[in-house]
């Protein structure tokens, strides 16, 4: 017991020592955090060889992102920033449900698990912009009718009148198949932000208001704001060595893959809704940029904005 804890002490203070040589403060409390979890974890296993393993791992990568290691270094960004790992999927889980819209009817009557899946409107706009998408983007007809179903399960297609009707079971089978494959190659946002209405006294509707946006992650802070300066001063507060030129152009591929989802208050003649964009120095991934939409002007204008003061919800 006593040398297992002497060694796992050992794994600590080689963990902190890493930490201490991260570039910025948000990387260090982050790590810390999971310094702490991880080695309390460890000692309350039986079999801790495992989990001594893993954080003995994340010590090699931390040590390589400090020693200027491009994909290292990436690494630890998604980590901490939620684009793998268990932020990610805390990041993305209120976005899979929608409290404020009405259960579907069950495909197969009175079968009440049979229920198809909710497309919320924040998941919809994520899953139909390629800025937020590891894939193509999709098109709402495949949130309707997925690809993967064939025409024989629309009850009007000729496939259905000669062959006869698809298996129920099967649909149901295949909407949540679909739903679950798409929705994890979605880049989650860190938050939702708000666009208001430029007409002074414009009520818009009951989504057209600011009161219908949830708030998740890290809504309430300054992550955001403070990343987006980072691209642009990427102060070096920790005594590291690594290159300001090469820290920014670090952060700068890290908002190629943080996408910025913002609700629009409803004007008149126009419906609130979503959209889905990224910072104004943001860098895509060559294979992410191609046959995609651009934010609009509209978009980088608030995006300007936000990036100078925190954005009030």
């Amino acid at each position: 017991m006593k040398h297992r804890q002497q060694a796992i002490a050992s794994v600590y203070r080689s963990y902190i020592c890493e930490i201490r040589r991260l570039p910025h403060a948000y990387l260090r409390r982050v790590f810390r955090l999971k310094a702490e979890d991880g080695c309390r974890a460890a000692l309350l296993t039986k079999c801790n060889e495992r989990r001594t393993g893993k954080l003995k791992r994340t010590i090699q990568q931390l040590r390589a992102a400090n020693n200027g290691n491009h994909q290292a270094f990436n690494r630890i960004l998604d980590l901490a920033y939620g684009r793998v790992g268990r932020l990610r999927w805390e990041l993305m889980e209120p976005l899979l449900s929608d409290p404020d819209v009405p259960l579907p009817p069950p495909i197969i009557p009175s079968k009440e698990s049979s229920r198809p899946p909710v497309y919320s409107q924040e998941l919809t706009a994520l899953l139909t912009s390629g800025l937020s998408r590891r894939k193509r983007p999709l098109v709402p007809g495949d949130l309707s009718f997925p690809p993967i179903l064939p025409e024989r399960a629309d009850p009007n297609s000729s496939d259905a009148q000669i062959l006869g009707p698809f298996s129920k079971r099967r649909e149901v089978n295949a909407r949540w198949k679909y739903f679950g494959q798409e929705w994890k190659k979605v880049l989650p946002p860190l938050q939702i932000s708000v666009l208001p209405s430029r007409k002074v006294g414009d009520q818009g509707s009951d989504l057209g208001t600011p009161t219908a946006v949830r708030k998740i992650g890290f809504d309430g802070t300054t992550v955001l704001e403070e990343l987006v300066q980072l691209t642009t001063k990427p102060k070096n507060t920790s005594g590291a060595f690594l290159q300001r030129r090469w820290l920014r152009r670090r952060y700068q591929e890290l908002l190629g893959r943080l996408p910025i989802l913002t609700f629009i208050s409803a004007q008149t003649k126009k419906p609130g809704g979503f959209s889905v964009s990224l910072a104004p120095n943001a860098l895509r991934a060559r294979s992410q940029g191609r046959s995609l939409s651009c934010a609009t002007g509209e978009d980088v204008a608030w995006n300007q904005k936000a990036s100078g003061e925190h954005v009030r919800h």
